[in-house]
């Protein structure tokens, strides 16, 4: 990367009213598409130019916003909401200090590219530009400020506001962007001559009729993809952006050796990470930080969120979240996965399974109408239809221990606490509340007992029942 020290601004603290959110503590740029938050887009892009530090303002719903953004930002509030120059100024003391460039983007631009950044920023260092906008051309440029040139040097004169554009020119035009890439020093002597405007904001925009003036020199960069630029107002631009982005995810994945069958149906977040030779079917979501090997079957129908899968496996119609899969398992259909779930090798987990919170040991099969949870299943056991491991007191959560090779019958209820050592038995039907040892069969039922003509004596009981009610 060519240029000097580099520090980034991410504006992230305007409250969106065109979302109409009835939840205050969000504003727009905290929502997400494709399960990954508008903003967290923009600070990804933006580090890719290696930034000494990324300073993200926040304002309305700072509570939700710095959640996201304190792992890897300087958070700062815009306590007074003022426009966007008001929001760069709550920066100034990070800055006063700072002899290099400042980036400021807009948080709610999720469709800018690493490689626009890259190759404006080594523009910006090349021309020893005092300012650097990013713009795109469009033929409809409703929406957006227009960059506005001297008609002879095709000087950038300055940025005008979307509503001050000469409607007699309103076809292809030249429009800002809401990237800037400044000298840090002409900011900070330039950021205190900007005036209010007549709605009493203060404006980033201009910046650049007061670099014009002072005969700095200001460059622009025209991105090729005016998606890019697209910038996210209200929840019918969130879900044009994600189209644009899915069909980016998507079609990476398929480049890279990953079969998507339809990717109009198939929903992938953008940190997801597939390996080649996965085949990914209709109706299927992965959204969060996912990383899945090579050889899989997932889908149809299939939701997967912060999971790791390895290889070989097969997920079918299931619901997984928060989970570890190992190699060669088969899951679903109808299976859920939840909350810090461990799957060895070799597993199968199938029709309306539940799992919560259980390390299930390699070779295990749970087939059918069971729950699982906080549990320690070991290796080679066989669960039963309808198992439970009732594990929930009415106050506190307690850890069902099942040993290797054991046999669990179907509708079993293991109460917990409770341990089953290593090839025991539980009869079917059985209520277990005491530990089970080796090699132990534990059977816990009432003794049947079958009653000479109860089958008429119910059914002449209900009929009664029915006549005194008519």
């Amino acid at each position: 990367m060519i240029g000097k020290k580099l520090v980034a601004i991410v504006l992230a603290a305007g409250h969106g009213t065109r979302m109409h959110a009835i939840d205050k503590s969000y504003n727009k740029v905290c929502y997400p598409i494709l399960g990954k938050p508008i903003v967290r887009y923009v600070v990804d892009a933006i580090k890719v130019l290696n930034p000494t530090n990324i300073i993200a303002v926040v304002g309305s719903g700072k509570d939700v916003s710095t959640s996201i953004l304190k792992d890897d930002c300087k958070v700062v509030e815009q306590v007074e909401i003022n426009g966007t120059l008001g929001a760069l100024k709550c920066c100034v003391d990070e800055l006063s200090n700072f002899d290099g460039d400042v980036i400021v983007a807009y948080g709610d631009i999720p469709l800018i590219e690493k490689q626009t950044l890259l190759e404006m920023y080594e523009k910006h260092c090349k021309t020893h530009s005092n300012l650097t906008i990013l713009t795109s051309i469009l033929l409809n440029p409703y929406g957006y400020n227009k960059i506005i040139r001297d008609n002879k040097t095709q000087a950038v004169l300055k940025i005008n506001e979307e509503k001050e554009i000469d409607f007699d020119n309103y076809s292809t035009v030249e429009v800002d962007g809401g990237i800037y890439i400044f000298s840090c020093k002409d900011l900070i002597k330039h950021i205190d001559e900007v005036q209010k405007d007549i709605t009493g904001e203060l404006s980033i925009i201009s910046l650049a009729e007061i670099f014009h003036n002072s005969k700095l020199k200001i460059e622009t960069f025209v991105t090729s993809d005016n998606h890019e630029i697209y910038s996210i107002n209200d929840r019918y631009h969130m879900a044009k952006a994600s189209k644009i982005l899915k069909k980016r995810i998507n079609a990476k994945l398929m480049l890279s050796g990953v079969s998507i069958e339809d990717p109009k149906t198939t929903y992938i977040s953008p940190d997801v990470e597939i390996l080649p030779d996965t085949i990914i079917f209709p109706g299927t979501t992965i959204v969060g930080n996912c990383k899945i090997g090579h050889s899989n079957r997932l889908g149809p129908n299939t939701f997967l969120e912060n999971v790791v899968i390895g290889n070989h496996n097969v997920i079918t119609f299931s619901h997984i979240s928060n989970c570890k899969i190992k190699n060669n398992t088969n899951i679903g259909p109808y299976s859920r996965l939840r909350d810090g779930c461990v799957i060895e090798d070799n597993v199968k987990i199938s029709n309306f399974v539940e799992i919560k919170k259980s390390h299930i040991n390699k070779d295990v099969k749970c087939c059918h109408l069971s729950y699982i949870g906080d549990a320690e299943v070991g290796e080679s056991t066989n669960i039963g239809c309808g198992t439970i491991t009732a594990n929930y007191d009415g106050f506190n959560k307690h850890k069902t221990t099942i040993g290797k090779n054991c046999f669990v019958g179907s509708g079993t209820i293991l109460i917990a606490p409770i341990k089953l050592n290593d090839n025991c038995f539980t009869a079917a039907g059985s209520t277990i509340t005491k530990d089970v040892n080796f090699d132990e069969l534990a059977i816990e039922r009432v003794e049947q007992t079958n009653i000479k003509g109860g089958y008429s004596r119910v059914l002449d009981k209900a009929k009664n029942k029915t006549n005194k009610k008519n």
